[in-house]
């Protein structure tokens, strides 16, 4: 069990991780649902390991508790090679991401209008945000967590549907 954890845990933190990296490379513009998008793809991987750990180890059946925690135990191992593989891409572009971002955020708000007080609030929000991301203790968790929720999610609907051994049944 702990192979198949690692394994796909590997393969959709990598997947979860290039993908999002590819989009902020190849795209100015970073959309929040094309994020969950590639971490919903990526996280398909809890499905197949369940379902693989279901048909391949255990003949076809297992109950709800066992495939939670195997599909939680490929979440933890996705959110910690995305946090790995999104720590070597920051120090790969010298910390440059959250310059970018912040940079994005003010132009995109100053074409949209705002200004005065408003636009100097923002200002010092982004300077605040810029010093806590600079911070690897406040990063990594952060990083983390926008994975997890998401994993810990399918790692659930994944438990309920792979626990009736009909649903996907393993080819015989």
């Amino acid at each position: 069990m702990t192979r198949t954890i690692l394994t796909y845990g590997l393969i959709s933190g990598a997947i979860i991780i290039l993908g999002m990296i590819s989009t902020i490379v190849l795209s100015a513009r970073h959309s929040l649902w094309l994020g969950y998008l590639i971490m919903l793809v990526g996280l398909t991987a809890i499905l197949l390991a369940v379902k693989s750990h279901r048909d391949k180890a255990l003949g076809g059946v297992i109950k709800f508790w066992p495939a939670l925690l195997l599909g939680l135990g490929v979440a933890v191992v996705a959110g910690i090679a995305y946090v790995a593989i999104w720590e070597g891409y920051l120090a790969i572009t010298h910390y440059r991401f959250m310059d970018d971002y912040t940079a994005g955020v003010l132009a995109a708000k100053k074409a949209e209008g705002l200004s005065g007080a408003a636009y100097a609030k923002l200002v010092a929000e982004m300077a605040e945000m810029e010093r806590n991301y600079a911070n690897p203790l406040y990063r990594m968790p952060m990083t983390f967590a926008e994975i997890f929720p998401v994993g810990a999610l399918v790692a659930l609907v994944s438990a309920a549907l792979l626990r009736n051994p009909r649903f996907l049944p393993a080819r015989v």
